[in-house]
């Protein structure tokens, strides 16, 4: 089975949401994921942030009313019962102003895109 590298850019409820659930089923699952958190999806990955995703449609507003698990839980399942890494993208921390220091700590570090995209040759790319 391939391993799975999943780009999330959008800052948006749902698709973090669905992001983070298909990096934890795939992750409990035995594959081998690696997230890769850029532009606007990577505020929610900064340390000591309160900050909660905002919806796109009713279904995101419909999680929090539902009391769906928040998209940081379901990363730190997928870290702590697979095989996960979570990886900020150098570049916007540059432009964010973030430090390696400032990252939540189920982050595994910066990395560039030029890396992640090499790793990723050899398994399957998902976009969110």
């Amino acid at each position: 089975m391939a391993d799975l590298f999943i780009v999330c850019l959008s800052g948006s409820r749902e698709r973090l949401q669905f992001a983070a659930m298909t990096a934890s089923v795939a992750a409990v699952s035995g594959r081998a994921v690696s997230v890769f958190l850029s532009m606007n999806a990577l505020p929610y990955f900064v340390a000591g942030s309160a900050a909660s995703p905002e919806p796109e449609g009713a279904v995101g507003a419909m999680l929090d009313a539902k009391h769906a698990p928040s998209v940081l839980h379901l990363f730190e399942q997928a870290v702590e019962l697979g095989e996960a890494k979570l990886y900020a993208c150098s570049m916007a921390m540059d432009v964010l102003g973030v430090s390696e220091d400032g990252l939540a700590p189920i982050l595994s570090g910066p990395m560039g895109l030029t890396k992640f995209l090499s790793d990723a040759e050899s398994g399957q790319l998902v976009v969110f």
